[in-house]
């Protein structure tokens, strides 16, 4: 039997959907507030449209300060390479379909992210940006779901097996209708009773 939730039962299936979309949510919530906060700043440069030409200005900056650049184009969308998913509760996918789909979502998502945060006040529009957080849903995504995904299937093989196994409950007898004859009822026969004046002595004359 193909299974497409995380096993259990229907209910249990059901709450970790849920719980999958809860988080997913707050972390777009977050995410996005994060994105679209203005910022002060004396001057805000065009929009970064050239591929990788932040990743060089942050590479010639210094270690430490590419470092701190790389990570937080990483990390912000990372999660989602999970949290998609899970939301979607599907666990017999197919690998590749599962990263295909997760990753398209996460550079739309990042895609409108950068176009709206291009009129916020000190946040521009950067290519740079939306391939580092594709990059972060990639890695997340491989890291974690495969695995993740095998070690589920490999739980529900074995609750399938102990379900073959486990002895069967014998059928419960059934009952029988009421106003159904149960063959004929015995009769007691009837004993005729004396009359008093051949009970009592001396009432004869």
């Amino acid at each position: 039997m193909q299974r497409h939730g995380y096993g259990g039962t229907a209910a249990l299936r059901h709450r970790y959907r849920v719980a999958g979309c809860v988080l997913l949510a707050a972390h777009l919530v977050v995410v996005g507030w994060l994105a679209m906060r203005p910022l002060t700043a004396p001057w805000v440069s065009a929009a970064h449209l050239e591929p990788f030409a932040t990743l060089r200005a942050d590479l010639a900056l210094g270690p430490w300060d590419a470092t701190r650049a790389i990570f937080g184009g990483l990390l912000p969308f990372a999660p989602l390479g999970v949290l998609l998913p899970w939301a979607g509760g599907r666990l017999d996918a197919s690998p590749l379909g599962s990263l295909a789909r997760t990753v398209f979502t996460s550079a739309m998502l990042s895609l409108v992210l950068q176009v709206v945060r291009g009129g916020v006040v000190g946040q521009v529009l950067d290519l740079d940006a939306l391939l580092l957080n594709v990059t972060g849903v990639t890695v997340a995504h491989l890291a974690v779901v495969p695995a993740a995904r095998a070690r589920l299937r490999r739980r529900d093989r074995r609750d399938d097996a102990a379900d073959r196994d486990a002895p069967a409950r014998p059928p419960r007898p059934l009952l029988r209708e009421e106003g159904v004859s149960q063959g004929s009822t015995p009769t007691i026969p009837r004993v005729g009773v004396a009359p008093w004046s051949d009970a009592l002595p001396g009432a004869r004359s």
